[in-house]
């Protein structure tokens, strides 16, 4: 039977550092050729405000597809602006797998890949982190990101001041105007639905990493030229190249993939201030939908033994 797992199912399934992992290896592999992969199809049903995405993708370890609706307009409604659905089949004969929801794969492979991108391209002793942005990909990046630094400041700035000062509440962070989050900050987030720069390279303290994951469209900017001047690292050239206005409109050098570097084809300076523009690939939601199969068959699996197990010792005899 194909397996369904929801939400809720989901949420049961995943830890971070499996999944930081199971990011690292996935984009690894991608960058060295090791699957086939097209630059998802973007269609446009509402400028602004309405759009289907079509994402499949092969890998040595997996096959599948995700289907992703992003919403802009939804924002502020109280309904999500992204959704998505994730088909997941064995490589070897194309036998369907499993059916899950995409949302939280989507929300926590970004913040993974982010993750491991601040592992290889973050000073060690980074100690401040700054969030540009609130909402959901803020606290999955505040999550994700701890596990690979140690901070002893977080910082947040939204355009709403009311959700960075309860975003603030919930995390023991200080809410804050954008340039004074970001100033001396060690390792910053923009996480945003920004279509204009809200980010100045002239904030950036030297030798400071930015994780970039908003401004998923080739009109759209969250960083501006300074910012972009830096040392950019992407997760796919071709993806961005049609996908980032960051990239797209600053004319940026690609210094190169995140997955070259896991695979240790490329290096980038302990010194460089660095831009890490992730704008999603597939091999990242096929790879954490096969981990998440993965487990889910192996607790099945586990539980169906105990049952096995009680049944065969029979009910206990009263003395």
């Amino acid at each position: 039977m194909v397996m369904y797992l929801g939400e809720d199912d989901l949420r049961g399934l995943f830890d971070w550092e499996p999944l930081i992992a199971a990011m690292e290896a996935a984009l690894a592999g991608f960058s060295m050729g090791h699957a086939i992969q097209p630059v998802r199809e973007m269609l446009t049903i509402e400028e602004g405000r309405r759009y289907l995405g079509v994402m499949p993708a092969i890998t040595e370890d997996a096959m599948g597809a995700k289907l992703v609706s992003f919403y802009p307009g939804n924002a502020g409604s109280g309904i999500a602006t992204h959704h998505a659905m994730i088909l997941l089949f064995r490589t070897d004969t194309g036998k369907p797998l499993a059916v899950m929801d995409g949302r939280l794969i989507t929300e926590m492979r970004t913040a993974a890949v982010s993750a491991a991108a601040t592992k290889y391209l973050a000073r060690a002793d980074s100690r401040v982190l700054a969030l540009l942005g609130s909402g959901v990909q803020a606290e999955a990046h505040l999550h994700a990101l701890q596990r690979v630094r140690s901070f002893d400041e977080i910082r947040v700035w939204s355009r709403a001041a009311e959700h960075a000062q309860r975003f603030a509440d919930r995390h023991r962070a200080k809410a804050m105007p954008a340039e004074d989050a970001v100033r001396d900050a060690d390792v910053v987030v923009t996480a945003t639905s920004a279509v204009e720069p809200i980010l100045k390279g002239t904030w950036l303290k030297p030798g400071s990493h930015v994780n970039a994951v908003g401004a998923p469209r080739p009109t759209w900017r969250e960083l501006d030229d300074a910012a972009m001047a830096n040392v950019l690292v992407v997760d796919s050239r071709a993806a961005v190249l049609k996908e980032s206005g960051d990239v797209i409109l600053s004319k940026a050098e690609i210094n190169a993939e995140i997955g070259e570097i896991f695979a240790g084809r490329a290096s980038v300076s302990a010194e460089a201030t660095t831009i890490f523009k992730s704008v999603g690939i597939a091999v990242e939601d096929i790879a954490a939908a096969q981990l998440a199969y993965q487990v889910a068959v192996a607790r099945k699996g586990r539980r169906a033994a105990e049952s096995r197990g009680c049944l065969s010792r029979g009910p206990r005899r009263q003395k």
